[in-house]
């Protein structure tokens, strides 16, 4: 019966979830224009510890959400999570941004889910899954463009892009696009059931040498002519 702390802060989402047996059990998050993390993330912790009934020594795992996102953000919800983990000596599981992400759409069958994450000007972090959370392409840094996944559009029956850079990309492919767009930041809730699936398998990080995955620097091309 792991009981298990689930720690978002790679947007301006500040958002922690705890959970037992893969059942959520309580969620406090704030979204702000700015970045809150530091003055709300351990208040958050210890408040949702008191509401759920629990004690710190009651966890028996932490999660964080590894990236990619912002610098800070990840900075400071993975120090906090590598912080608790090696002071309580219980596991650190990482999950992916944008896995989790993903999970907020509820998707039909021969779906292909992009999520995607505001980087700067036109570029975002995405990644693909299909209806059950299985990876189809790559967590990449992508330079949106309108045919930016065009291949997805001929093979799947049904798109849906979720994530804060969802305009971006639906300013580009204009008003007759078919396909579905869901404003969104991460959230600590759909950690959960990921977090809970690592931890059956003891998939785990170590602690001491567990780093943000920030992915790599986007490659600027020119545009054919």
């Amino acid at each position: 019966m792991a009981v298990i702390l689930c720690i978002e802060t790679t947007t301006t989402n500040c958002s922690v979830a705890i959970s037992k047996s893969g059942l959520l059990l309580g969620l406090k998050e704030y979204d702000s224009s700015g970045y809150s993390h530091a003055e709300k993330l351990h208040v958050f912790i210890n408040e949702l510890l008191t509401e759920c009934g629990l004690t710190i020594d009651q966890l028996d795992a932490i999660a964080v959400s590894k990236g990619p996102g912002s610098y800070t953000g990840l900075r400071i919800g993975v120090s906090t999570a590598k912080g608790l983990a090696f002071s309580l000596a219980i596991p650190l599981i990482s999950v992916a941004t944008l896995q989790s992400l993903a999970k907020k759409v509820k998707a039909e069958k021969n779906s292909a889910i992009i999520a995607m994450l505001d980087a700067r000007r036109m570029e975002a972090y995405t990644a693909v899954f299909d209806e059950d959370n299985q990876q189809l392409l790559n967590t990449e840094a992508t330079i949106l463009e309108k045919d930016s996944f065009e291949e997805l559009f001929t093979a799947k029956e049904n798109i849906y892009c979720v994530g804060n850079a969802v305009q971006k990309f639906a300013g580009l492919l204009g008003e007759n696009s078919t396909i579905s767009f869901t404003e969104a930041n991460p959230s600590a809730r759909e950690m959960v059931s990921l977090a809970f699936n690592k931890y059956k398998i003891s998939d785990t990080e170590d602690v001491a040498y567990f780093e943000p995955y920030y992915l790599k620097d986007f490659i600027v091309t020119k545009k054919k002519v």
